[in-house]
């Protein structure tokens, strides 16, 4: 059974409603557990009103690839689809196999606008660059093979393990920028987050640089001079957002949705908070318009 969700269906976008680039979005339900289509459906119309891309991180996870291609179904959204990478290959082959499974049901070409080999995984220190190069050329191959070869595939790492293996591997560089984590304050963190993106331009040989992951959270503990509170927040989503719209950097924000379960299953208290709709997956965090872009929205420059 298909579930012909229609665009009019969701096109109850609000007047004004503030627009992201992209989200990255976990499906998992606010006590950890696995979705059904219906609740990603829900979830769809929640976030309708500020994209139609989103980034999830596994298909395997959860199962969660298709429930997500199933509700987007007959509607402009598109999805970035993550293959999980760890220091155990087989989660890895899990998730290719499940990729390669999807595709035999579901419309690639029309629902799919990347795939994302990783997140992470050599600042982790689970894999090595060149490691992590040979598994985006595997799926980049695989993909070839099954007529799909116009989908881009990348990874994701932060900006100082973009090694230029991966660089060399990929589509298009996929980088990951928090400020907050590198304890900057709120005042210097735009700037930075710029600085980062600038230095991996350069390095990047011509080929785009996406901000996978970017964010700041609104509560939780505090980490050298980066504060987390609603305001900082907002302040840094207003600054990034404007600045990256007028300076033509493609994004998907951090995150979606507030998510109870992974402050539950990390020891730091902000993992939870990063959301731009609250922990009950329906009521946005900021009031609206979330940002508002001047002319002008910061001192620095890329000069």
């Amino acid at each position: 059974m298909k579930f012909a969700y229609t665009l009019a269906l969701f096109a109850s976008v609000v007047l004004g409603a503030s627009q992201f680039n992209g989200l990255n979005y976990n499906p998992k339900r606010p006590d950890g557990t696995c979705p059904n289509v219906y609740q990603v459906q829900d979830d769809l119309k929640v976030l309708r009103p500020y994209t139609n891309k989103l980034r999830i991180y596994s298909v395997k996870d959860c199962n969660q690839g298709e429930p997500v291609l199933r509700a987007m179904e007959n509607t402009d959204w598109k999805v970035e689809l993550g293959l999980w990478v760890n220091n155990n290959d087989a989660v890895y082959e899990a998730d290719k196999q499940e990729l390669l499974r999807l595709t035999r049901y579901f419309d690639f070409k029309k629902q799919v606008s990347a795939v994302v080999v990783g997140s992470e995984a050599v600042y982790r220190q689970e894999q090595t660059a060149e490691q992590l190069a040979a598994k985006v050329r595997q799926i980049k191959s695989e993909l070839v093979r099954i007529g799909l070869g116009n989908i881009p595939v990348t990874t994701s790492e932060t900006w100082p393990s973009y090694f230029q293996p991966l660089i060399d591997a990929v589509d298009f560089v996929n980088m990951h920028g928090f400020p907050f984590w590198e304890g900057i304050s709120i005042e210097k963190a735009n700037d930075k987050m710029f600085e980062h993106i600038y230095n991996l331009q350069a390095a990047a040989k011509g080929k785009k640089v996406v901000v996978g992951e970017t964010g700041w959270p609104s509560a939780g503990d505090n980490y050298q001079l980066a504060v987390a509170n609603l305001e900082n927040s907002k302040r840094y989503l207003q600054d990034f957002v404007c600045r990256a719209t007028r300076e033509k950097i493609e994004y998907y924000y951090f995150n979606s949705f507030d998510q109870s379960w992974a402050s539950t299953n990390n020891a730091s208290n902000v993992e939870g908070n990063w959301g731009i709709i609250k922990s009950d997956y329906v009521t946005p965090k900021f009031t609206e318009p979330m940002y508002t872009c001047g002319t002008s929205t910061h001192s620095g420059s890329k000069a």
